[in-house]
């Protein structure tokens, strides 16, 4: 009886080594584990190798893939690096301006007078109004299509917002000439009354006096800010959505278990997960704001003096400067508008690189990094 259960154990401990054995893997590195050498004592089956061995279709998208993103970085670094050759000749001295191009207002770069302080400032300033009323609208309409709508309703809504994510630059230009100009003129003579004592909202002459006639408030940073606004919030939008649409259902269902209103929900779960969505939609906009050239080209008076005074007719932009002046340039007057496109590249790299690190940081970005 004994000598059965010391053979009955001793097979149990046998079988033991043998499952450890098995079990005790060498690994090798993050993909590949390979199995230890096996007990032929012990009777039990070949233990599977463990390395993923890609296939062939793996192998091809990755590959396309690396070399997708390859040509991307490619192509950015290239443009970079012909803006900067091209635009050495009107900024390196002997001959360029130097620091001064940053500061200088005036553009005249046959007389070696010329900088982008005027053009970069009201490209600032309309990107900046457009941001103002973009954001607000672009928020609002993704948390009707995610939060309110629903069924067919919700789908012609998306579909709607992504085809005028479509409409042309030049069509948005012309309808802010022959349409929003006239429709807005009393909005700015009403903003300029009564907010006059606000610097950026005064409308006045050389000698301080206040303009109130329609011609004074035609082709202002203000209107082209707007019709910016209404070119971005699309895509604003469509990346808000997204990021709102993917909070987590059980967060959702815990805040209305806990006695919250669909306010109370949006507030406590939808805003806080899609923070992500909100700054990199905004910062996506910002980019194309800053860039847009054809309805800021029709819509601007240009100058070449800063115009604190958004209301009053009279502004530019770097991308309008460069559309306006690029037919007619000179060899050095080409280099000069090379100079400011390589402002404006860089400016929106920044730009572009921030929200990207703010992004990934959120929730909503590394939920959809994973």
């Amino acid at each position: 009886m004994s000598d059965a259960s010391t053979g009955s154990a001793t097979g149990v401990g046998g079988s033991a080594t043998g499952n450890q054995n098995v079990a005790t893997a060498v690994l090798t590195d993050e993909t590949t584990i390979l199995p230890a050498v096996r007990d032929p004592s012990s009777g039990l089956p070949e233990a599977r190798d463990l390395r993923a061995v890609p296939t062939f279709s793996d192998t091809v998208f990755r590959r396309t893939a690396f070399a997708a993103g390859g040509i991307t970085v490619a192509i950015m670094l290239s443009v970079g690096l012909f803006l900067a050759l091209r635009a050495g000749q009107a900024i390196l001295p002997p001959d360029g301006a130097g620091f001064a191009f940053l500061t200088t207002q005036a553009w005249s770069p046959e007389t070696g007078e010329f900088g982008i302080a005027a053009v970069l400032f009201g490209t600032i300033t309309i990107a900046i109004i457009a941001m103002c009323v973009s954001v607000p609208l672009a928020l609002g309409t993704s948390l009707l299509i995610s939060e309110v709508l629903r069924g067919r309703l919700k789908q012609w809504a998306i579909t709607l917002v992504d085809l005028m994510a479509a409409v042309p630059s030049v069509v948005f230009g012309l309808w802010g000439v022959f349409f929003l100009q006239a429709a807005i003129i009393p909005v700015s003579r009403w903003i300029s009354t009564y907010f006059s004592w606000i610097p950026v909202f005064a409308v006045t002459d050389a000698d301080g006096n206040a303009l109130t006639d329609a011609s004074a408030f035609t082709s202002s940073a203000f209107i082209a800010g707007l019709v910016v606004s209404l070119m971005v919030v699309p895509t604003q939008t469509s990346i808000m959505r997204e990021a709102f649409m993917q909070a987590p259902a059980g967060e959702r269902e815990a805040a209305y278990a806990l006695g919250s209103t669909r306010w109370g929900m949006i507030g406590a779960v939808v805003l806080p997960f899609g923070r992500g969505g909100i700054i990199g939609g905004t910062m996506l906009g910002l980019g194309r704001a800053l860039g847009e050239t054809i309805a800021v080209y029709m819509i601007i008076s240009p100058i070449f003096v800063i115009n604190w005074q958004v209301l009053k007719s009279g502004g530019n932009s770097v991308s309008a400067l460069i559309a306006l002046r690029y037919g007619e340039a000179s060899e050095f007057a080409l280099s000069a508008l090379m100079a400011a496109g390589l402002v404006l590249f860089l400016i929106t790299l920044v730009i572009n690189f921030t929200a990207s690190s703010v992004v990934a940081r959120s929730r909503s970005g590394a939920e959809s990094e994973a």
